[in-house]
């Protein structure tokens, strides 16, 4: 006897239903993965980066900080100190950076980043430092800070090597810091070219 109409598309539905239940399940896996990944690093590259700043803030050179220590940390019994906030969303956050405030030499702007992108399906973790490469006068829009950028590190997230990313860290921040010291940005800006590919150009 053969099946009404009815009968017909319930069973494709619910062919799809278990077929989309699957792929939920699978997504929802997945996600949550890569939440417990990127909120793992994220904690560790935050920490990193405030032990950065404050060793810029000992020879008095100001980088301001993207999240704000308040928003991950909170004061401990012993002044100048903190914990980071367990509760705080470490896998939430999508941009980490490290700005540089100094005015002389065309510093102001000079960065360290952190971001994350999607290829395709895959995330992927970018560190890049941007810094000003000067002023170009646009017919319509007038003077704009040219900016580039070197990419310091870029590999999906599941491919990350923490002792391969803190090395290279190391290699840009002793340059920055070095630069700082003799008072001569050239020595930052040669660095990057010496050891790390150029990125985009953009103007603000």
């Amino acid at each position: 006897m053969a099946r009404s109409g009815n009968e017909d598309k319930g069973d494709w539905f619910a062919d799809l239903d278990a077929e989309l239940e699957k792929k939920t399940q699978s997504i929802v896996k997945d996600v949550a993965e890569l939440n417990s990944q990127r909120g793992k690093l994220n904690r560790s590259l935050i920490e990193d980066f405030a032990k950065i700043q404050a060793r810029f803030a000992k020879i008095n050179v100001h980088l301001t900080m993207e999240p704000a220590q308040s928003a991950y940390a909170e004061p401990t019994s012993i002044p100048e100190q903190y914990r980071m906030k367990e509760d705080f969303d470490y896998a939430g956050v999508k941009n980490i950076q490290l700005v540089d405030r100094t005015q002389e030499q065309g510093r102001m702007g000079d960065s360290l980043k952190v971001w994350y992108y999607n290829d395709e399906t895959t995330m992927h973790l970018r560190v890049v430092f941007e810094y000003c490469e000067g002023e170009h006068y646009y017919k319509y829009a007038g003077w704009k800070r040219v900016f580039g950028q070197f990419v310091i590190y870029d590999v999906p997230l599941g491919e990350v090597d923490m002792d391969d990313l803190h090395a290279k860290l190391a290699e840009v921040v002793k340059a920055w810091y070095e630069s700082h010291l003799r008072r001569n940005r050239e020595v930052l800006i040669s660095a990057l070219k010496d050891s790390f590919e150029k990125g985009e150009t953009f103007t603000e």
